[in-house]
């Protein structure tokens, strides 16, 4: 049957051919398995989205470390500071959550494999390009803000080991259980998860430099060893900075596979689904 020129153009141009050695699904033969590309997408994916968010916070901590105190007052960079963590991680996950996770945080990939939420070779993966982004954010900063790179976590002075260490679990996992309840846990409000996520991390890092800066706020390994690297110092208490995290990290995960063992959603059903009135959810408990 002939179509008229008409009728081509109603019915649109046709398909491109597909590349060479293309297969159905969009997998490529001959080049990678499946499995070996999905990786090495969300790798890419992970260490772009790691240096992108920690590259904006270590900005603005830089800014805000080096105005002299006659400028600014502590509560004003304290949230200038918090604010740009959690907006930047808030944007980054939001762009990279398809590509990766938008995890950025080896204690939050901890967590998400000890809840059952990633599979521990995925996991293990998105470490490596985790550690290099938060590496390469801390030397681009150092590179191109002037002044001496002021963006390493450190215990302030009356701060004990042991504060610093329970300061950093608590905070992570308030990070952890916001990822596992509403990034982990599938529901009508999982894509908007990353502004809670940012919002976590907001609360997190006012708690952390409250007053005198107990521990700098890191709840994030990466975040901590990117500028130790680049300024070739390691305080004696750095082991804190990834211990704390995977305490807290553990421990939420721990919860959310103990509320998932007892079945949560039916303790207070109905929350997910739209139209319903507190009736309907009361009825649904007798």
């Amino acid at each position: 049957m002939k179509f008229g020129k008409s009728e081509k153009m109603r019915n649109g141009p046709r398909n491109p051919a597909p590349f060479e050695g293309a297969r159905p699904g969009g997998a490529s033969e001959g080049v990678m398995s499946k499995d070996v590309k999905d990786h090495f997408i969300a790798m890419t994916g992970e260490f772009v989205g790691t240096t992108l968010f920690l590259w904006f916070a270590f900005s603005a901590t830089q800014i805000a470390n080096n105005t002299p105190p006659s400028e600014t007052s502590a509560l004003d960079r304290l949230l200038f500071i918090s604010l740009t963590f959690g907006f930047s991680l808030a944007v980054t996950a939001w762009c990279f959550y398809r590509v990766s996770g938008g995890l950025f945080n080896p204690a939050v990939t901890l967590g998400l494999c000890l809840a059952g939420g990633l599979p521990w070779i995925r996991g293990g993966l998105l470490f490596i390009p985790q550690m290099l982004g938060g590496m390469v954010a801390a030397g681009l900063v150092a590179c191109m803000f002037p002044g001496p790179l002021m963006v390493a976590t450190t215990l302030s002075e009356g701060t004990s080991t042991a504060q610093g260490l329970f300061i950093e679990a608590f905070l992570t996992f308030l990070l952890m259980i916001t990822v596992l309840f509403l990034a982990a846990e599938k529901t009508k409000a999982t894509f908007i998860a990353p502004v809670g996520i940012g919002l976590a991390l907001f609360v997190a890092e006012l708690t952390a430099f409250t007053g005198v800066n107990f521990t700098g706020g890191s709840l994030n390994p990466t975040r901590s060893f990117g500028p130790n690297v680049a300024t070739r110092e390691f305080e004696v208490n750095h082991w804190i900075y990834w211990l704390g995290p995977a305490i807290g990290a553990s421990a939420a995960a721990g919860y959310y596979r103990f509320a998932k063992y007892m079945h949560y959603e039916e303790a207070n059903p109905g929350q997910d689904q739209a139209n319903q009135s507190f009736e309907d959810g009361h009825d649904r408990q007798h």
